[in-house]
């Protein structure tokens, strides 16, 4: 068990200055139109470090076990590197297109291939999976319940805010992909 103690330390590292970084070098150029995030980056940045807080907080004030086998531990901390390492791959697919705020780039266009042939949020989906990697780890339903709900509702806003830039610009084509694919989860939301 010390050993994935150490592997779920290094991940939490890992996640925070990942998320750090996608902030400080992800943002919109000068010449976006920037005017469509609607507050939703400061709300994710307020929904997911009180997430990790409070969920970590509560695992060790409460006892609420999810599970009370090993392998809770390593589910968790399986999704919590898969959350963050497809994340990444998504972000670098998205390339000039990807950035912290909702923002509609001069040329841009809709990803439809990848991931994004079965899902219109990738990248928010696989850090929702962080996200629970994260509560199953904890092996407590409070810190579960606080480790997902507060992202997956800022999630949900940024997403409305965003499928309305999105269809403000592309109308037609955008609903069309929309009927096609899910939110977050494949063939499911």
């Amino acid at each position: 068990m010390h050993s994935l103690q150490i592997l779920f330390y290094i991940s939490m590292v890992v996640w925070f200055f990942t998320e750090i970084l996608y902030k400080n070098m992800l943002k919109s150029g000068k010449e976006d139109k920037k005017d469509k995030d609607k507050s939703t980056l400061s709300i994710l940045w307020l929904a997911i470090p009180f997430s990790i807080a409070a969920s970590v907080s509560t695992s060790y004030m409460t006892r609420f076990p999810i599970a009370e086998e090993v392998w809770i531990f390593y589910i968790g901390e399986a999704f919590i590197l898969i959350g963050i390492v497809l994340r990444w791959i998504i972000i670098r697919s998205l390339g000039k297109y990807f950035t912290v705020d909702v923002t509609i780039k001069n040329d841009h266009q809709i990803k439809k291939e990848g991931f994004y042939k079965y899902l219109r949020h990738p990248s928010y989906a696989f850090s929702l999976l962080t996200s629970l990697g994260l509560g199953l780890y904890l092996n407590n339903w409070f810190s579960l319940f606080l480790a997902f709900l507060p992202p997956f509702f800022a999630f949900l806003y940024r997403i409305k805010v965003e499928e309305e830039a999105l269809v403000e610009k592309f109308g037609d084509e955008y609903l069309e992909y929309r009927k096609k694919t899910k939110k977050l989860i494949p063939f499911i939301y």
